[in-house]
């Protein structure tokens, strides 16, 4: 592509990319599209979008598609790459010019000259670092910011890349600039603190943006460029003066004061401060053991004392609390229990933790967050009064950093009780104490028990042997929860999230009833009910509660009615999720014991998936609760095909842009359903048209449409397979080729154990197409064990249940193969018996014996002299299947079954599903489960000898061992 003549079509190409006009858009992507693979092609964006006179619009798209092209054709092994010529014309462009004045384009040409060193620096393109060191030390502020951000994200590329080499030479170029960089970070940092505080706002603001960007390279130069950078005197030097640095910056924000663009500026680089801390304490524990001390006093002092009042701000304390938490938590700071186990590294950062967390720091760092950071606002509190289900969402959902904090302080309590438990104990239950027998005089003594509440609920499992919860469940609790002052509604709520917490570490069963109650009334009292009191209940306290359900059923009706109420009534679609966990936890626990009260629910789930189309979390919610419905239903289900069927169609089309969120459980709501049907009908039927696409995707779901297949086959398999065999076929021929070894025994297992089984007449021939490449997997001797099994489980089949069918394939595999026909059926009877270990369950075993029986009698010489072989798999099948009857010394076939019996199930047991019941008729008819192994042997013996006379049987039973033959007599007693 001639630079001259090309850069004005190219231009105008551009340009016509930039319209909003389809008709102009399209035709001009077509041609860029094409020119992607065109020598000098990039050459020519190169010099479009550093040319700052053409229109920013038109400079942008040139500076993506360069992006782009980087991406697919840079690397000398892509298809259509970029010449060697080509690319070092583009190298030699690219950081000529810091010039940049569009900070947008300026960035993203930082991350495409980032795109190109992670593939050519060092090696080809030396110059680079050099050339990023010399301009960020130009006094023109444009060239030189645009330098150090380019000189951030090519520093960031680089300190990504894992293979072992790449990790070389990043830290050779780490220890080379690691100096400069510190001096550039300290230089922009003084500049900034001299201009704050003399009151030049502008140049602060440069200044700190150069700041930002200096200590963003020093953080990947630190936490990714040294091996064991607590050797390093430099970044052991830059790491301990973070601190002093954090004290001016936290003084500054301070004085800066107010909400503007110097303060946002300014946290974030405080927040900065903190992440290379965290970064480095995550990738270098041992390393950081030196900080542990220094951390941990400057993190405490600002969160948990006075010297934080007026300086610190909300994502800082959590930077703070996560820097506590990480030390606290640190696997690599805790002794082994045997500490002669331990590393002198592990002791001495122990050590220096122990020697910090003394008794007073705990009990302060405990009451703090306790009695501060649990604390609600008064702003929460009224939140809680005029809009109780917002504010639950904001408080279990939200994103802001408002409501972040209490989530991060609730995790950090739970690490340093959990480590400090034996000394903060007595401090928690001392405050507990203080409130018995105590009741609210006004707002202050309300938030303070919710706090103290909230932090038992907590540490529950670390007060499990210090707490009698019954008692001040029986004494205390469950007279708060009946109190009905307007200012103890929150109480109410907290005390009931409180025992959901414990419901699962301790209390009695004889205390449930009581707790029903109690439940029941929440849930009838309008002031509380929007309170989320749902939220609270649900999960743990639902979970823990139901686990005796004899108890539960007296209240299953009210419950039920009360909660399905609760779902009509709440606006929030969070809310409405989680009134449908609990429902859904609910209608599984009792199971077929919902069906009476369902009746309102069914009606209610349509609505609310059409009034939920835009929100597909809330739909997931409601296919989850359809799940346990059908399986609570069981054969009624079908009452609900009018609404169920075209939801399953919708969550399973890979067409539509709902299955992103809906698919796995559209999948299981199949299954049940499936599971649960009485019968096949034509809209059930018609949803598998969804399959095919299903399967092409190869996904983790690939395990639920084969049992989804399965379910069809067990449910009508001759009106199944006629319509959907031949795609079935085509769609395993496909995945065989590219499937793990789970997936091709999966995918044969449809084949073995169900459809040649349901349908051994019509099956093989619907599947021939797989068949060949068992055969041939037999033949080869597959060195899978359990491939081969499925194999020989399939061939089994075939040759037991349709005779006919494998005589055929047995001669199509004989012209493929060019072998002699009878060559190549003793070549499968030997490698059949050779790896008859492979098979390990017993009704494939009895299976495989059967199969080769079926062979019996017979003067074919391959069968006659394989005949030994036979037997002793029969032998192997006998002792697999036979038991002795202890009263009569006779044996019997196990697996023998002769009618259908309904299991009797217990409480804790699952009704047997529709498709179980077909499974038990199915295993009537299987030669498995009807035919004696015993009397088969004995007929095809007899069958033989009848064949062959008494002599030439007498010859052929003399091949077999004498030891099997004892054996065989014994079983055959009595015949």
């Amino acid at each position: 592509m001639d630079l001259n003549s090309a850069s004005t079509i190219v231009l105008r190409v551009l340009t016509q990319a930039t319209s909003q006009d389809t008709a102009v858009l399209k035709p001009a992507e077509e041609q860029l599209k094409q020119w992607e693979t065109q020598p000098g092609f990039y050459s020519v964006l190169l010099n479009i979008f550093t040319n700052h006179t053409l229109d920013v619009n038109v400079r942008w798209l040139a500076v993506l598609y360069f992006k782009n092209g980087i991406d697919r054709y840079w690397r000398r092994v892509a298809p259509h790459a970029l010449s060697e010529e080509e690319k070092s014309t583009l190298r030699a462009g690219l950081i000529t010019n810091f010039n940049e004045p569009v900070n947008q384009i300026a960035t993203q040409i930082s991350v495409l000259i980032a795109k190109v060193a992670r593939v050519d620096c060092p090696r080809q393109w030396p110059e680079l670092i050099p050339t990023l060191l010399e301009s960020v030390k130009v006094q023109d502020d444009l060239r030189q910011h645009r330098a150090l951000l380019t000189f951030y994200h090519v520093t960031k590329t680089l300190a990504s890349k894992r293979l072992a080499a790449d990790r070389k030479l990043f830290y050779d170029l780490a220890s080379g600039i690691y100096s400069f960089a510190c001096s550039l970070w300290n230089h922009h940092t003084d500049t900034f603190l001299q201009q704050v505080s003399t009151g030049n706002e502008a140049a602060a603001i440069n200044s700190l943006e150069r700041t930002l960007l200096s200590l963003k390279v020093l953080r990947k130069l630190t936490v990714h460029g040294f091996v064991e950078p607590h050797r390093s005197v430099e970044v052991m030097g830059f790491l301990h003066a973070l601190f002093e640095r954090l004290k001016q910056f936290l003084e500054c924000s301070r004085n800066v004061g107010g909400k503007n663009v110097c303060r946002d500026r300014l946290e974030k680089t405080i927040i900065l401060f903190t992440k290379v801390l965290l970064d480095f304490l995550d990738q270098h524990p041992f390393s950081f053991t030196p900080l542990i001390q220094r951390s941990l006093e400057f993190a405490v002092s600002y969160v948990f004392t006075e010297a934080g009042k007026g300086v610190v701000f909300e994502r800082f304390i959590v930077q703070c609390m996560n820097l506590i938490k990480m030390i606290v938590k640190n696997y690599a700071y805790k002794p082994s229990k045997n500490v002669e186990d331990s590393s002198p590294e592990t002791l001495e950062a122990h050590k220096i933790k122990t020697a910090f967390f003394t008794y007073p720091t705990l009990m302060e760092i405990c009451r703090r967050l306790v009695t501060h950071y649990f604390l609600l606002t008064e702003e929460e509190l009224t939140m809680w009064e005029e809009d109780p289900e917002g504010f639950t969402v904001e408080e279990t959902g939200g994103d802001s950093w408002k409501y972040s904090l209490r989530p991060c302080t609730e995790v950090l309590f739970i690490d340093i009780f959990h480590e400090y438990n034996q000394t903060l104990t007595p401090v928690l239950l001392e405050m507990v104490h203080s409130l018995q027998g105590k009741w609210f005089k006004n707002k202050e003594a309300v938030k303070h028990r919710i706090l103290l509440y909230n932090a038992v609920g907590l540490a529950a499992y670390e007060l499990f042997d210090s707490v009698d919860f019954d008692q001040w469940f029986k004494n205390q609790l469950l007279a708060e929860l009946q109190v009905s002052h307007s200012r103890y509604k929150p109480i109410r709520r907290r005390v009931i999230w409180l025992i959901g917490q414990w419901i699962s570490v301790k209390f009695k069963s004889d205390l449930r009833p009581m707790l029903y109650e109690a439940i029941r009334n929440l849930l009838q009292d309008q002031d509380l009910v929007p309170m989320g009191i749902i939220a609270d209940l649900y999960h743990q306290f639902f979970n823990g509660l139901f686990c005796c359900c004899l108890l539960f059923f007296q209240y299953l009706e009210s419950m039920f009615t009360l909660l399905f109420q609760l779902l009509q009534e709440v606006t929030e679609c969070d809310t409405k999720m989680h009134v449908l966990h609990v429902l859904s936890c609910v209608i599984e626990r009792v199971n077929m014991q919902i069906r009476p009260y369902v009746g309102c629910l069914v009606q209610y789930l349509p609505l609310l998936w059409k009034q939920s189309e835009e929100h597909n979390m809330l739909r997931c919610a409601i296919l989850t609760t359809l799940i346990h419905l059908v399986q609570g239903l069981g054969a009624d289900s079908k009452n609900l095909y009018p609404f169920l069927l075209p939801v399953i169609q919708l969550s399973t089309d890979v067409s539509q842009p709902p299955h992103v969120y809906l698919l796995e459980d559209g999948l299981e709501l199949w299954l049940v359903t499936l599971e649960n049907s009485p019968c096949l009908t034509p809209e059930l039927l018609r949803i598998f048209q969804n399959m095919s696409a299903l399967l092409e995707l190869s996904s983790e779901n690939l395990k639920n449409c084969f049992k989804i297949i399965n379910g069809y086959i067990f449910l009508s398999s001759s009106e199944f397979l006629q319509m959907y065999a031949t795609d079935l076929c085509r769609s395993f021929c496909e995945l065989l080729k590219d499937i793990t070894i789970e997936g091709q025994v999966q995918v044969l297992k449809v084949v073995v154990e169900n459809v040649l089984k349901v349908n051994p007449v019509l099956g093989p021939q619907m599947f021939q197409p797989l068949l060949p490449s068992v055969f041939r997997g037999i033949i080869d001797g597959e060195r899978y064990p359990v491939v081969m099994s499925t194999y020989l489980g399939v061939m089994g089949r075939v040759l037991l249940q349709n005779t006919s069918f494998f005589s055929l394939l047995l001669n199509q595999m004989a012209c493929e193969l060019g072998q002699e026909l009878d060559q190549l059926l003793g070549n499968m009877i030997e490698m059949w018996v050779d790896r008859m270990d492979n098979i390990t369950q017993p009704e494939r075993r009895k299976l495989s014996a059967l199969a080769l029986l079926s062979l019996l009698p017979s003067v074919n010489s391959v069968i006659q002299d394989k005949f030994c072989g036979i037997i002793n798999i029969s032998v192997e099948g006998l002792h697999d299947v036979m038991t002795e009857d202890p009263e009569t010394g006779t044996y019997k076939d196990c697996m023998l079954m002769s009618h259908f019996e309904e299991p009797k199930v217990t409480e804790d047991e699952e009704p047997p599903t529709e498709q179980d019941k077909r499974k038990k008729m199915l295993a009537l008819k299987d030669p498995v489960h009807t035919v004696s192994l015993q009397q088969f042997i004995y007929e095809k013996l007899k069958a033989q000898q009848e064949l062959l006379g008494e002599q030439g049987f007498h010859v052929l039973m003399e091949t077999v061992d004498t030891e099997i033959v004892a054996q065989l007599q014994e079983f055959l007693q009595g015949f």
